[in-house]
């Protein structure tokens, strides 16, 4: 079987406009939630996010692409633009035809729907401008990659609410694998940071009106962010072959679907897609030394996830760190496990393991050691990183150190 490696990562969220920032806020262990600043926020229940400060488009936009980019296809192409840049990506008119793009979005143009439907039911106007469809097209951002980079080999975009991007990674990882594509760009983003996409998420009452405090006893419940995260896919041998540095081993995916409620979480669903990315990459649940958790800081997810974890780690959970960095980037629905893979590589890499931040109680129904507040120092050689979405839709991500 093909081996698939990461030669390139490249993001924009909340905690940074690249990967070094990002990490480097990871380390300090620094929460971007704060107050948000979308139109109508007085008409909000929920007033906080983490978005993505300071963002200007136009430093990486002509006017004329302007018109056609919605804010989630922005990010996207700012974070493959990094990756690419990282990975030393240069693709041979034959290469093209080998090369694709697989990302992850819940929501796709959420912003551009929200925008249009003022135009229509608030100002009263007869007609849109003729790029809303293209805007917020859900494969929108894998188009526009595609079409930046010359990548003529499969193309798609992943739609599983908050398993989106680890669904789009897990495809990218066997489509290389299976001989369809030797380079994908894979990962998600999200931007639904507006009114009308927090006003739908109010009436969920999983949103926390102060922080995002996952696996603390007193957590209130999640966090939306935005951004996204995008990855340079390679086969192994074509990556040692042209010299390039190899960021980790994608060594497994698993995926399984709970079958059994709309938005209530199911301990099976999510051993099964544990179990199966651990026996993907040939590993007992002993050899992970740190699970990126889905860690929303809902009752019903922490609890349910710690349970899933329990029954599939056995006695070694008790020497894994398991962290949530939706604590720190809050939850970026379909581009989360994305920017949360990026905390996988950084413990990898670099040995700095992402802190729970916001933590205050421990909850014995939680018996986790969550790296509370302030990241660690630790040698790690596999990893493992789960997405667990509404619906009942599971992907769950392992990568390992370079070899």
């Amino acid at each position: 079987m093909r081996r698939v490696v990461i030669t390139g990562a490249g993001t924009i969220n909340p905690l940074g406009a690249d990967v070094p920032a990002t990490f480097r806020a990871m380390q300090a262990g620094r929460s971007a939630i704060g107050a948000l600043t979308c139109r109508d926020v007085e008409r909000l229940t929920v007033k906080i996010g983490a978005e993505v400060s300071g963002f200007d488009a136009t430093a990486h936009f002509t006017r004329a692409q302007l018109p056609l980019l919605d804010r989630f296809t922005q990010f996207a192409l700012v974070s493959a633009r990094e990756a690419v840049a990282q990975a030393g990506l240069e693709l041979s008119d034959a290469e093209q035809l080998r090369a694709g793009v697989a990302l992850g979005t819940a929501g796709g143009g959420n912003l551009t729907v929200d925008d249009n439907y003022r135009t229509v039911y608030e100002d009263g106007k007869n007609r849109v401008h003729p790029f809303v469809v293209p805007r917020l097209m859900h494969n929108a951002a894998a188009s526009h990659v595609s079409m930046e980079f010359g990548l003529k080999g499969p193309g798609f975009t992943t739609s599983t609410a908050c398993a989106s991007a680890n669904h789009a990674m897990g495809q990218a990882l066997m489509m290389i694998r299976a001989g369809m594509a030797d380079v994908m760009l894979t990962g998600g983003s999200e931007a639904m940071l507006g009114f009308g996409g927090i006003k739908a998420w109010e009436g969920l009452r999983v949103m926390s009106r102060d922080t995002c405090r996952p696996f603390s006893r007193d957590r209130s419940g999640m966090v939306q962010g935005e951004g996204g995260a995008v990855f340079v896919f390679e086969e192994r041998a074509r990556a040692l072959a042209r010299g390039a540095v190899i960021l980790a081993e994608v060594a497994g995916f698993g995926m399984s679907s709970d079958a059994s409620d709309i938005v209530m979480p199911d301990r099976d669903g999510p051993v099964r897609a544990m179990r199966m990315a651990l026996a993907d990459a040939g590993l007992s649940p002993d050899a992970i030394g740190y699970v990126n958790a889905h860690g929303t800081g809902t009752t019903a997810n922490d609890r349910t996830e710690a349970q899933a974890l329990a029954e599939v780690m056995v006695d070694h959970l008790a020497n894994c760190p398991v962290s949530s960095t939706k604590s720190m980037h809050g939850h970026l629905i379909g581009g989360t496990s994305a920017v949360e893979l990026l905390a996988c590589l950084m413990a990898l890499q670099e040995g700095v393991i992402a802190p729970t931040v916001n933590f205050t109680e421990a909850d014995p129904d939680c018996p986790l050691d969550v790296v509370p507040n302030t990241a660690r120092a630790a040698k790690v050689d596999a990893v493992m990183s789960n997405a667990f979405a509404f619906g009942g839709l599971n992907a769950v991500m392992v990568l390992r150190r370079a070899a």
